[in-house]
């Protein structure tokens, strides 16, 4: 499918999830709100926020499959922007870290999710937190305007991953640094499941290569690049068998591929390049 194919489609399945609960959206394909698994309590990527500061039950979607927040380094005073900001879980954990001399930017591809963060924002009476309406590949913010960026399993979902680190690079400070939370692969998924729309929704099919996702970090300029947290994903067989056959499943559990949830942490460095370094 062409980029804005993928785009639609990933604003299409967010629109309905703007629209559940998070227990709808647990017991879902990854969180897309599909029929094919419905009633089965599958929570596959996303971990438990309930204990943290900041966190908000009305903006906890159950969509992350990582706490990068919990890395971030986030100091007081800090413009932070969460890239792919849902209904505002990671921005409200944030805000709580970056206190109220700071500055929380969300930025949303699905403007079904930016009207449910500004709801949850005016019901918290919170003055330092914003949400835009933007597309990653193409960010609304000046550059050089974050201190620190976050996202939380997002970028699996943006097909032009290059030009995403790129902006990442462009918006944050000189020696700024981002922590996100994302899906990578361990081998090569079958054509079925590269091709599944939904599977893509549900951030499986979109996600690349590890070492390719450490390369483009490297590639687009930052330093200081690393692993923070790396943890299996098992997606049940139940899934899986919507889109591929017996056989096939069985032929990829030999391949032994692996889907990883990590947090990679980087810096943008002082030099004057924007992402040619």
């Amino acid at each position: 499918m062409e980029n804005n194919e993928l785009k639609n489609i990933v604003k299409e399945k967010y629109g309905e999830i703007a629209e559940q609960s998070k227990l709808q959206n647990e017991t879902s394909c990854c969180g897309v709100g599909s029929s094919c698994c419905s009633g089965v309590d599958y929570t596959i990527f996303s971990e438990n926020y309930s204990e943290l500061d900041g966190y908000n039950p009305d903006a906890d979607l159950g969509l992350g499959c990582g706490i990068p927040t919990e890395f971030a380094l986030i100091k007081k005073g800090d413009t932070v922007v969460d890239l792919g900001s849902g209904a505002g879980n990671d921005c409200f954990v944030a805000r709580a870290l970056t206190g109220e001399t700071g500055k929380v930017i969300g930025v949303d591809f699905t403007e079904t999710m930016i009207e449910k963060a500004r709801e949850n924002t005016e019901k918290l009476g919170f003055n330092n937190v914003e949400f835009r309406f933007g597309d990653i590949e193409k960010l609304p913010l000046t550059a050089n305007k974050a201190d620190v960026v976050i996202s939380n399993c997002v970028l699996n979902l943006v097909p032009d991953k290059m030009q995403a680190f790129k902006e990442i690079y462009r918006i944050l400070k000189v020696n700024g640094h981002f922590s996100i939370s994302d899906v990578v692969l361990d081998g090569k998924l079958p054509p079925k499941l590269e091709q599944a729309a939904e599977m893509y929704a549900g951030c499986v099919s979109g996600a690349i290569q590890k070492q390719e996702y450490l390369d483009i970090i490297n590639s687009c300029g930052f330093k200081n690049i690393s692993i923070q947290k790396e943890k299996k994903i098992n997606i049940p067989d139940e899934i899986l068998l919507n889109y591929i056959s017996d056989s096939e499943l069985e032929l990829l559990k030999t391949k032994n591929v692996g889907i990883y949830s990590i947090t990679v942490y980087a810096e943008k460095g002082d030099c004057a390049c924007e992402g040619n370094c």
